[in-house]
């Protein structure tokens, strides 16, 4: 248009008659269309060619392609280049050569997507530094217009240090390098990140090679773990572990540190090949087991705040980086193995007593049982032997009972103390965990701190009265409770069991007794000391009958006796009165 304004009117020019027409031109309007068409380029619809920018509004970008008409595209087309100007030459694609008002219609977003495909495979190929508009925010990262095709920009490739914020970069136009195509799906995934590790490496490089252990640097905390903190040493990383953050117990990095601190730290080691910096903050201040005060010994008394519990103990942190062991064993007095969580929880406040102290190893033991008296230290008062007390049932062994007395004082009860009746087992079919149990104490060992306790002792023993009720060939009435290879167990009366052996449990009709029948049954043997009583059923029928069959046989053989007397009498002459005389006299004899 500028062009126009400079045209200067022809001399001599007859300007009213060539407005009254009586000026000819000098050749027809066709002839002249054709000859101006033959001055503009040749174009064709759907073809992608080159413009010229001829200006730029805050809607429109006008193109000029050497055709009768400038085409108009719309500036949001060129968001991903914001430095657009005019004379700047761009790609464009002809959608019509006129529209119904006579414009040509271009589109610059078409003419890169169809060579977009091509150049990001070319910018992969050759690791080519391509520009590309963040549009808007994804799950996990951004979307990416790179050559009108929307690449992906996952969160970690926008940088090298952790993104908290990434609506920041949303309208942003910004450098990528493409990492990966999936030519299936046309997924392409660009990287801001590559672009500048490169560099990174290079001052890594430059910075561990300066590096010397016990250095001081100052870092920026750039990240916050569970287990340390990564901080920005200004072009490398390091860590700083959890247990080098604090010489006390950190639970948590954030108690200790926040994001973007600035803070002193110290080398304490590193690997140029893995490019691997340790770092530690505890060590630019003194040890506290150094400002320990200096007359602290074992036997004193101290306070605290349980920091840590195992099964086995619980520490107790007595001054800030100054922790002791209290052992499970030194929480109480008594000897039930029990986990520390019973007595103890993490934030507890207690009053110990040191045990142990070792500066050199920076190591104590403590203990709480201690700030009571030991129960042991006076028993034989407390528990003389004869007593009767009651306890509670803390354990079983295939042995006995172990029964606490209090705490601290447990005493074992043998299972052959526990009854004087019944044959227990095991301890379990006479008691049970917790259960109350009246006790008499029978013997004190305090060296050994052992009680031998006994349960049937607090009754006479019924045995001496068992002599007397079951002595030998008495019958009772018992009940057969369990059947053996070997025989079966009978309960008698008052508690008592006897043993019957198999050829004793026969029956008169002959066949064999069966658990749960209730007979009689004759004792055979009884002995106090072993607490035996061996039993027979078989007896109790068997010798009534020999009894009974005994005065037959002596009758039969008298009337044997007096027949054979006959006999002879007959044989001899009646006459021979020596030889008579002297039979009577053998028959009277017998």
């Amino acid at each position: 248009m500028a062009d126009f304004k400079n045209v200067q009117p022809l001399d001599g020019f007859d300007w009213e008659s060539f407005e009254s027409g009586a000026v000819a031109a000098s050749q027809s309007k066709e002839q002249d269309e054709k000859a101006y068409t033959q001055t503009l380029g040749k174009v064709n619809d759907n073809d992608v060619v080159e413009g010229k920018v001829i200006s730029v509004n805050k809607r429109e970008v006008v193109v000029s392609i050497g055709f009768k008409s400038d085409g108009i595209v719309p500036v949001s087309e060129f968001r991903y280049n914001p430095d657009l100007k005019v004379g700047d030459s761009v790609e464009v694609y002809i959608e019509n050569q006129e529209d119904k008002r006579g414009q040509l219609v271009l589109s610059h977003k078409k003419a890169r997507l169809s060579k977009a495909w091509d150049r990001v495979n070319a910018a992969l190929e050759n690791k080519e530094i391509i520009k590309g508009y963040i549009k808007c925010r994804t799950k996990g990262g951004m979307i990416v217009d790179v050559f009108g095709i929307e690449a992906f920009l996952p969160g970690s490739q926008i940088d090298v240090k952790p993104i908290r914020d990434y609506d920041v970069f949303v309208g942003k136009t910004m450098e990528f390098q493409v990492v990966k195509i999936n030519q299936e799906y046309r997924n392409v995934v660009v990287s801001h990140k590559a672009l500048i590790e490169a560099e990174l490496e290079q001052q890594k490089q430059e910075i561990i090679s300066k590096l010397q252990k016990g250095q001081v640097l100052e870092g920026t905390v750039k990240n916050i773990t569970t287990y340390g903190v990564f901080i920005d040493l200004g072009g490398v990383d390091g860590l700083i572990h959890i247990t080098d953050l604090s010489w006390g117990r950190v639970n948590d990095p954030h108690e200790v540190v926040e994001l973007d601190q600035k803070l002193n730290v110290v080398i304490l080691d590193f690997d140029e090949e893995k490019k691997r910096i340790a770092l530690g903050l505890k060590q630019l201040t003194p040890h506290p087991w150094d400002a320990l005060d200096a007359d602290l010994k074992v036997g004193d008394k101290v306070h605290g705040k349980v920091v840590v519990m195992a099964d086995y103990g619980a520490f107790v942190e007595i001054a800030p980086g100054v922790e002791g062991l209290i052992h499970v064993s030194e929480m109480s007095w008594s000897q039930h193995l029990r986990s520390a969580q019973e007595f103890l929880k993490v934030g507890d406040e207690v009053d110990a007593v040191i045990l142990t102290l070792d500066r050199q190893e920076r190591k104590m033991s403590l203990g709480i049982k201690q700030l009571k008296d030991d129960p042991w230290k006076n028993i034989e008062e407390k528990f003389p032997v004869g007593s009767k007390h009651t306890g509670k049932v803390r354990n079983f062994t295939n042995f006995g009972v172990f029964v606490e007395l209090e705490e601290g004082v447990d005493g074992l009860v043998h299972i052959s103390d526990l009854s004087w009746t019944k044959k227990v087992k095991h301890p379990s079919e006479f008691t049970q965990l917790g259960a109350e149990m009246d006790v008499v104490v029978l013997e004190i060992d305090k060296d050994s701190r052992r009680l031998s306790l006994g349960h049937k002792q607090l009754e006479k023993n019924p045995w001496d009265v068992f002599e007397q009720t079951y002595s030998v060939g008495s019958v009772h009435k018992g009940t057969i409770t369990q059947l053996m290879d070997k025989g079966a167990v009978v309960s008698l009366e008052d508690g008592v069991e006897g043993f019957v052996t198999p050829k004793h449990l026969q029956k008169e009709d002959g066949s064999k007794a069966q658990e749960g029948e209730t007979l009689d049954f004759k004792v055979i043997e009884f002995n106090k000391d072993s607490k035996r009583v061996i039993l027979s059923h078989s007896r109790t029928f068997e010798e009534g009958a020999a009894e009974e069959r005994r005065p037959r046989r002596a009758a039969g053989k008298k009337e044997t006796a007096a027949a054979n007397v006959q006999n002879q009498v007959a044989t001899n002459s009646l006459g021979d009165n020596d030889a008579l005389a002297a039979l009577k006299a053998q028959m009277e004899g017998k």
